[in-house]
């Protein structure tokens, strides 16, 4: 192929994915299906691995990321990023607006309200149309250059659009909130707790920590989106007259606007807004801790003017939470099957909207700081969404001597070194795999219901036979015999005997069990089932390199690396080759019970009657179909069981269809 011609096909395939990106992102809706959109990201990348000189900056293959060689470097903004005063009440809300119509010499003003997206604050700078800058907020004079992690979201477009309306300013710098749909949290947050990883407190701090990550191919992973809801500045001097026009207008060059966004004609208007999302909070996509009130003409804010900190034309609602105030009785340190250190604070008992709560995890040292917190001090708890208890902040500091819990310098289970791990900046690994409690906790791990299916192999009996030296490794299980049971405490002939038998059935459990089971960092279930599909024997598995995994579906770099290491450890071929005298399979079956449900896409919600999820996905898979975490235009059925959740809605918004427990029975019985 001569270069102009690949220039040409670049230029096309360009403009083709970065459309698609705007109608999946902006306006909601796509007109091609996944699949589709990988393939001409595909031949992208292809050509330009050709043609390495034709790749620009703003090319949509330059969104999968890199890693870079140092902190991110501090850039000043063009105008300041200003913090909103915050009203806890409606007659907090009612006192802002008469001082608004004061500063208006009694004038009347529309309002624009938006939903207060509890993400990280951003700005975003288009020179001649094209992404040249994104920075975090910082102190709203100074933030830090994050550019090239902002290009892997997907809902920031990398080229303005072409307006009949506007064109498009020499510069633009706009703000917005960055943040990370409760799916992808969730999501991101169960692979992480498999991992024994440190989990992240809520969505925004772990969208904040994938902003500031050295590696942006890891944020590329972490699926974030965008809301534009500010105006920074335009080249020339040139200005809208309101608020609404520019957030049409911001919509019209391609940026992604929250369709929630309302212009209200009263403040009756603004206050009905609040009290309807208070009541929605939590049927959405995202989390939003109240609503943001602006004074919708540019005249009139100007006119209103701000403080040092806070404009007076603007402010945000809060919304009110569940929430009690408690003693912390101590603060201790777990160690989990990976080695990573979590806080744990250990609580006076309190009722939160009808839970009992004794126990909160402070996640990460980091918290910790932020925090301030010490034991003795009183805090301030809260059940966001009615569910996931979490400390909000210190109430009353401790009298007593307030000592400061540092991340240890040694792990308290063993005494081992610990390190600060760089990749994800937040959690703190003890180093030492001989560490009796990782040790613990992998056991319990590769016996677990997910993985092995060791009945009756739980947590006691494990430290039962860790305390009398009987186990060490993975690999001592098969060693152990129906006498070694004999020895522990309240373990009689019979239990010892289904013990060992559950030992040796457990020999025969499918390859995508044991890769689960082995515990390798960042490999969850469900790529441990991909992966067992895709080479269907461990020796296939151990020999492959980062950029033949990198080429699955669903396999990233980093998980790709973490394969690879696990591998390249001495340690693991010899558990490996213990395994394998044991007589453990090594193979993934592929047999199909028959192939009515191939190629079809499954997701499941709620709580079935007659089988468990996972006896239901299990049926799936054996008639060739495939079950999904999350939902998309690409899933073919949801099964909605008893208190079906957030997928519910979303699958009814798409169009999918939904199937109840009865009307799958028939799919899968038929």
């Amino acid at each position: 192929m001569k270069k102009s011609e690949a220039q040409n096909q670049i230029r096309r395939l360009s403009q083709q994915i970065e459309e698609h990106n705007y109608r999946y992102y902006v306006l909601n809706q796509p007109v091609i299906a996944d699949q589709e959109y990988d393939d001409l990201m595909r031949r992208l990348i292809d050509l330009e691995r050709q043609f390495p000189e034709l790749v620009t900056p703003h090319s949509p293959s330059q969104r999968i990321g890199h890693r870079a060689d140092s902190q991110a470097p501090a850039v000043r903004h063009r105008v300041k990023m200003f913090s909103l005063d915050n009203t806890y009440s409606v007659d907090e809300l009612k006192e802002w607006h008469q001082r608004v119509l004061k500063g208006l010499s009694g004038q009347k003003s529309e309002f624009v309200v938006e939903l207060k997206v509890d993400g990280i604050s951003a700005a975003l700078v288009y020179k001649k149309g094209h992404l040249i800058l994104g920075a975090t907020r910082g102190d709203g004079i100074t933030g830090e250059d994050v550019t090239n992690n902002l290009k892997t979201v997907r809902s920031i477009p990398l080229t303005l659009k072409p307006s009949s309306e506007r064109s498009i300013p020499g510069l633009l710098d706009v703000r917005g909130e960055i943040y990370m749909p409760k799916r992808n949290f969730e999501k991101l947050n169960k692979e992480r707790q498999k991992q024994d990883e440190a989990v992240f407190a809520n969505p925004r701090n772990a969208a904040g920590g994938s902003i500031k990550l050295l590696d942006s191919r890891i944020t590329a992973s972490r699926n974030l989106q965008c809301f534009i809801h500010s105006f920074g500045v335009m080249e020339n001097g040139l200005d809208f007259s309101t608020h609404w026009d520019f957030l049409m207008q911001a919509k019209a060059w391609g940026l992604c606007v929250n369709p929630e966004n309302r212009r209200c004609k009263t403040f009756d208007e603004v206050l009905d807004y609040c009290r309807e999302f208070q009541d929605k909070r939590h049927s959405l996509e995202y989390e939003i801790d109240g609503i943001v009130i602006k004074v919708n003409s540019r005249l009139q804010q100007r006119r209103l003017g701000s403080t040092l900190k806070s404009p007076r034309w603007a402010v945000a609602y809060k919304f009110p939470a569940h929430q009690a105030t408690t003693a912390v009785k101590d603060i201790v340190v777990q160690v989990g099957r990976t080695g990573v250190l979590t806080p744990v604070a250990e609580l006076q008992p309190v009722n939160c909207a009808g839970v009992t709560i004794s126990r909160a995890t402070l996640h990460n040292f980091d918290e910790i700081r932020r925090l301030g917190i010490r034991v003795g001090d009183r805090v301030l708890i809260e059940r966001a969404g009615d569910v996931i208890p979490k400390i909000i902040k210190v109430v009353q500091r401790s009298a007593g001597k307030r000592k400061r819990l540092n991340a240890p310098s040694r792990c308290p289970a063993c005494g081992g070194p610990v390190i600060k791990i760089k990749s994800d900046q937040v959690a703190t690994r003890c180093m030492n795999p001989s560490c009796p409690k990782q040790i613990e906790r992998r056991m319990i791990h590769f016996a677990s219901r997910g993985a092995m299916d060791i009945e009756g192999l739980g947590e006691v009996v494990i430290n039962q036979l860790l305390g009398k030296d009987k186990i060490n490794d993975l690999a001592d299980l098969y060693n152990l015999r129906k006498e070694d049971f004999l020895e522990l405490d309240l373990i009689k002939d019979k239990k010892a005997e289904n013990l060992f038998q559950a030992i040796q059935n457990s020999k025969s459990r499918p390859l995508s069990r044991l890769l689960f089971a082995l515990g390798i960092l960042n490999v969850g279930e469900k790529a441990a089932s991909v992966l067992a599909r895709h080479y269907q024997s461990l020796e296939k598995l151990e020999r492959a390199k980062a950029e033949e995994l990198e080429r699955i579906e669903e396999i990233g770099p980093v998980m790709a690396d973490s394969i690879v290491r696990f591998f390249r450890q001495p340690s693991t071929r010899r558990l490996i080759d213990r395994l394998r005298k044991a007589g453990l399979n090594f193979l993934e079956p592929m047999t199909v019970v028959d192939q009515r449900l191939a190629g079809k896409k499954f997701v499941f919600t709620g709580e079935l009657p007659y089988l468990s999820r996972r006896q239901a996905s299990a049926l799936v898979k054996r008639m060739g179909g495939e079950v999904l975490g999350s939902v998309s235009k690409n899933v073919d059925y949801v099964v909605a069981g008893l208190n079906p959740g957030s997928k519910y809605r979303q699958a009814k918004g798409l169009g999918i269809r939904i199937l109840n427990a009865k009307e799958f029975q028939e799919i899968i019985h038929d």
